[in-house]
């Protein structure tokens, strides 16, 4: 059977499944978020009452707890409940969300960003790349599910033979271990016998 690391090593180059609980505990995105209120600005909106849609434009910004998303425009659904999906674009889109239980954040950034406050997914379109700490991702979709923090990350297709691997995925992730302790320096070395001198050699 093959162990965990081993799992976690052999996923294929194109098709990312990037669990960082292969390195780390797993942890979650903050809980409380999906309980606050959505708050949206923008220089200019348009609102459709009958389709229950909500078109922002020119720099807008969504926050929800420690939730933000930015982008040239957002476009939000929403029901009785509120808040359902939204779909921000621009060049690029950001995603920023606080980690439960840590002081860092996941960042994230997309040529577009889909959010689906039901199943509390993100997903990041087009030179996607998210960030956690000092591990970082890389490809043209990356999809987050802020509840379990398990990333899916592709690229695009190979183009055949002499293919540059530009649009393979690409991974950092630090290694997760303790740090080796540096050596110890002695501030007070033994002393060490002085050599004794050269007798003088006879003068004729």
């Amino acid at each position: 059977m093959m162990s965990q690391k081993n799992k976690c090593t052999a996923l294929p180059g194109l098709a990312l499944a990037w669990a960082l609980a292969c390195h780390v505990p797993a942890s979650h995105a903050e809980r409380a978020d999906r309980d606050q209120p959505v708050h949206l600005e923008a220089a200019q909106v348009s609102i459709d009452d009958a389709s229950q849609i909500s078109t922002f434009t020119g720099n807008v910004q969504l926050i929800q707890g420690t939730m933000t998303i930015r982008g040239d425009k957002i476009v939000v659904r929403q029901d009785k409940d509120g808040l359902r999906r939204g779909t921000a674009t621009g060049q690029p889109a950001s995603f920023r969300q606080k980690r439960e239980g840590f002081d860092e954040y996941m960042e994230g950034y997309g040529e577009r960003i889909e959010y689906d406050s039901v199943n509390a997914t993100v997903n990041l379109f087009g030179q996607a790349h998210i960030k956690r700490g000092h591990d970082e991702v890389r490809g043209e979709h990356i999809s987050y599910n802020s509840r379990t923090e398990i990333f899916q990350a592709q690229g695009t297709p190979d183009q055949g033979r002499g293919s540059t691997g530009k649009g393979r995925v690409r991974a950092i992730i630090q290694p997760k271990g303790d740090p080796v302790p540096a050596t110890p320096v002695d501030k007070n070395p033994p002393i060490q016998p002085a050599t004794p001198p050269t007798p003088p050699e006879n003068e004729p």
